[in-house]
């Protein structure tokens, strides 16, 4: 009978085989002896231990740095751009800021174009075609830049971020944008005496920039935000403050619209007498807050490379001279309030005199005979003055000098003040010549700036104030104002009301000077020195000026202007400096709002044809 389906699917057993050997069945056994089983088993054990070791190892020991591989992945650092902050005159006028610039890089290993297949590569004519109506650049230069590069060409640096959009509006896959500040100074050569510049390391390397450089450096914090796997920003990680923007801005006491008119009439003369430098100082007289302080030559802080170094520091600040005839006042005041001399008194000026064995002269040579304190200022006399403080003591004098820091650097924010030079105690004392040639201003050194100080001491009531040319840092648009009466009284006030009088005196006398405007009290003195190098006098070498003070009857400021070295036989603080002060107080009067001291009279008016009668 024929199998059936279900016998014709079974095989017979191994044993049951034909042709299966007894032998066969043992080696099969032997294979799978204990033996060899518990290996089989023991390897599958030691590979457990050793995968459960190393979960144990991941999860237990190297947790920490795991979690800081995983937060190195999952959080982006933004580092910041290293700005600076912002500065203004006194105004909210723009006189330093950063601008971001762009530098463009090209890797034409992986120029595409928006839309290309991302397996294509566009050459690098395509770019070259497309960037160079944007650079304003030809394309042909472009594209021998890239030749034979693969990644990292420069095409570009200084790029504006006009400029930096319409690149990224191309889409080109291949160029990066790398981003940097840049420091721009708005007003030009204004203000580059006293802010500085940095260098294109942007180092601070002079002015406000280097003294100020910490209190410029921008509030910036490297940013660290971390993200899900889809790039969603979180807020873990985020510490307080972390977003705040640095919106400070130093504020400076400066105006800019007086700067400008100091600065041009500064020009205008020492070109006109061919003068080696010049410089201008207006100074609230209240406070010691800098209105204007303008020198000339001057140079571009955009350009700084273009111009000699010497003109990077603001010599007015730093350099030393002789004041001449202008210290004169303060020496009527220092003879004053020693009791020395009376308000009504006078002294005799017979032109000449000789003080052991040095003779002294009036700048005419001519003598004025007896005459009163306020003429002595008006006619300038050198020996006047001489006989009016031989009067003073000469340790009183020199004590007076050192009292009022002829030899003190100034308390100012002026970036490199110096102290000025007087002649040590022993020797002013010890010899006559020395109080005789003090007395004129002669004989010790200080700088514009000190100068200027000494007479605002005289204007606000006897308060020696410091100069400053800073009010601080200031949030967003906000602007401080001005500050209130300071300083230490050094004089009585009656003493310098008497001095200031006297100098209204020396102007209101004096039409050919200049300085006159209708209906404003005004006071000043001239000043024609010899100019002196390492103590001997350089032969024809002068140095004029001219200070005013204004409105006498209630001081606010005074003005100084002081050139080096004019060319010409009629170079005289009256004829080179009085100048420039007089466009600069016509600008001061207008600018502060300064009320007139007294009606200004009007011209009368002609009289018309007589009325025929009826």
């Amino acid at each position: 009978m024929a199998p059936t389906s279900l016998q014709r699917s079974r095989r017979p057993l191994p044993e049951q085989r034909p042709g299966t050997s007894r032998q066969h069945r043992v080696v099969s056994i032997e294979r799978l002896s204990p033996g060899r089983l518990l290996a089989v088993y023991g390897l599958l054990c030691l590979g457990l231990v050793g995968l459960a070791g190393r979960l144990a190892w991941l999860q237990v020991i190297d947790t920490a740095n795991l979690e800081a591989k995983a937060r190195a992945i999952q959080t982006q650092s933004q580092t910041p751009l290293g700005k600076r902050r912002t500065i203004v005159d006194r105004n909210g006028r723009l006189v330093a800021l950063d601008e971001e610039r762009f530098t463009l890089w090209a890797h034409p290993r992986y120029f595409n174009f928006p839309g290309d297949d991302p397996q294509k590569l566009r050459s690098r004519e395509d770019v070259s075609a497309r960037l160079a109506p944007v650079l304003a650049q030809p394309a042909a230069l472009l594209h021998e830049r890239m030749v034979g590069r693969a990644s990292g060409v420069k095409l570009g640096t200084d790029i504006d971020p006009e400029t930096a959009d319409r690149i990224r509006q191309l889409g080109i896959s291949g160029l990066d944008l790398e981003g940097y500040p840049q420091r721009i100074y708005p007003q030009g050569s204004l203000f580059a005496n006293v802010v500085g510049f940095l260098n294109l390391e942007r180092v601070p390397q002079a002015g406000l920039e280097q003294s100020r450089d910490r209190d410029l450096r921008r509030q910036e914090n490297t940013l660290s935000m971390r993200r899900g796997a889809d790039g969603t920003p979180l807020p873990e990680g985020l510490t307080a403050g972390s977003l705040y923007g640095d919106d400070l801005r130093l504020q400076l006491t400066l105006d800019a619209r007086l700067q400008q008119v100091s600065q041009q009439a500064l020009a205008n003369q020492v070109a006109k007498w061919k003068a080696k430098r010049g410089a201008a100082l207006v100074m609230d007289v209240r406070n010691g807050e800098m209105l204007a302080l303008a020198s000339y030559p001057t140079y571009d802080p955009n350009q700084f490379w273009k111009f000699n170094p010497g003109l990077f520091r603001e010599w007015s600040v730093q350099d030393l001279y002789e004041p001449g005839s202008t210290f004169k006042p303060i020496n009527l005041a220092i003879a004053l309030q020693e009791k020395a001399i009376d308000p009504k008194g006078t002294v005799n000026d017979p032109g000449q005199l000789s003080i052991g064995g040095w003779p002294i002269f009036n700048h005419n040579r001519q003598g004025n005979g007896v005459i009163d304190f306020a003429t002595v200022l008006e006619v300038s006399s050198n020996v006047g003055m001489v006989n009016a403080m031989a009067q003073v003591k000469r340790e009183r004098f020199w004590e007076w000098l050192e009292k009022i820091g002829i030899d003190t650097r100034p308390d100012t924010d002026l970036p490199g003040a110096v102290a000025g030079e007087l002649k040590p105690r022993s020797l002013f004392t010890g010899h006559a010549i020395e109080p005789a040639v003090a007395a004129f201003g002669q004989g010790f050194s200080l700088t514009p700036l000190k100068l200027a100080q000494l007479h605002a001491m005289l204007a606000n009531g006897g308060r020696l104030v410091s100069p400053h040319i800073t009010r601080g840092l200031r949030s967003g648009e906000a602007l401080a104002s001005t500050t209130g009466h300071s300083g230490i009284q050094l004089l009585d006030p009656e003493v310098t009301r008497t001095v200031l009088g006297w100098m209204e005196q020396t102007v209101a006398n004096s039409d050919s000077l200049g300085i006159q405007v209708p209906g404003y009290r005004i006071g000043g003195k001239t000043g024609t020195a010899q100019k002196a190098d390492r103590g001997v006098y350089i032969p024809g070498a002068l140095i004029t000026s001219f200070v005013g003070l204004l409105p006498i009857e209630e001081p606010r400021f005074v003005v100084l202007v002081v050139l080096d070295e004019p060319q010409g036989g009629n170079a005289y603080g009256s004829t080179v400096a009085a100048p420039v002060a007089r466009q600069i107080i016509d600008a001061l009067l207008v600018l502060e709002q300064i009320p007139p001291s007294r009606p200004v009279a009007q011209p009368a008016k002609a009289a018309g044809p007589a009325t025929p009668p009826a």
